[in-house]
């Protein structure tokens, strides 16, 4: 989330990205799309940054990677508990804290990979009950499963289209 919108701008900017998109066949493309980029693509160029004060490519993709840890949390807090409330994080404080701007980019998708692969397969496989489950998020308010996909896909698709800018730029 920016810093200048509040949550509301920030979901509607969101879900924006996958407006008129199947949410489910952007989840499961996503770790392919990312891999195709990887190799694709020099390993220094995922390092050069636009501007001092950005995200390179390989930074956003780590901030994917733990996203995604994340969403794998929430996703698993709200199916074995309804209501259950949700912790937000700062993107910037772990960017630093972490060594975004130093992670290899082979790890960082390998973990975005394994956790995005373990997320699909959970949700196959639980009652389906379950995913009329909820979560209070701090910051956001009510978060649905149904939800939470939607706007995970639309953080993929805003976070892919950032690294293809940056890594076609990079040079």
């Amino acid at each position: 989330m920016n810093r200048n919108e509040t949550a509301q701008q920030y979901i509607a900017r969101i879900l924006a990205f996958a407006e008129g998109q199947d949410p489910w066949a952007v989840l499961k493309s996503t770790a392919d799309r990312l891999g195709a980029l990887v190799a694709a693509s020099a390993p220094e160029r995922w390092h050069q940054k636009a501007a001092p004060d950005t995200w390179s490519a390989a930074a956003v993709l780590a901030h994917l990677a733990d996203a995604e840890i994340v969403s794998g949390w929430r996703v698993r807090s709200i199916l074995a508990q309804d209501g259950v409330p949700l912790q937000p994080f700062d993107q910037d404080v772990w960017a630093r804290a972490f060594g975004y701007e130093r992670v290899d980019v082979h790890e960082a998708l390998a973990t975005f990979s394994a956790t995005r692969a373990s997320l699909l397969s959970l949700l196959a496989r639980v009652e389906p009950e379950r995913l009329t489950h909820h979560g209070v998020h701090a910051e956001r308010g009510v978060e649905t499963i149904a939800h939470l996909m939607r706007l995970y896909a639309g953080h993929d698709l805003n976070h892919l289209t950032q690294i293809e800018r940056l890594v076609a730029s990079a040079g």
